[in-house]
Formats: C-alpha cells, structure tokens, sequence
C-alpha cells in the first residue's frame, strides 16, 4: 500500500493554528480554505497574516473558486 500522507509545513501549520479555519482541505502544496461568507475580507486577512508573521506562503484564489466560496493557501 502506497503512504499518500502529506506533511504540513511548520508555516502552514503556524498560519491554521493562527487563522482557525473552519473548514480546509489538505493538498500537496498548501491547504484550500472552503465555506467563506466574506471572501474578500478573508483573503485579505490570510495575507496581513502571512505578512505579519513573515511566513513562507502565498494566498492563490481564482475565479473557479468563487463558487464554493474557497481560496487556497500555498507554501512558497
């Protein structure tokens, strides 16, 4: 049987323990962060976040994502 668990990076994990999101998914390069009313005030709360603690990740959104009201969170 193949190990397909994938390993958060200790800024990933920083910025979850710090963001509390309620709901994500865990993907191989970062983590997707679902179920946002605000989205826009959420997004620019994740990069004051990554800003201030001065992590290694990148916020990524795209229209597709509106939809579930989504965005994703990236290691660098």
């Amino acid at each position: 049987m193949k190990n397909t668990e994938v390993k958060i990076s200790s800024d990933l994990q920083k910025f979850i323990d710090k963001f509390e999101p309620n709901k994500f998914k865990l993907m191989a390069k970062g983590i997707e962060i679902r179920g946002i009313n605000d989205l826009h005030r959420n997004i620019t709360q994740a990069k004051e976040l990554i800003e201030k603690l001065k992590l290694k990740l990148i916020v990524s959104h795209n229209a597709e994502m509106v939809c579930y009201g989504g965005f994703e969170v990236n290691n660098v």
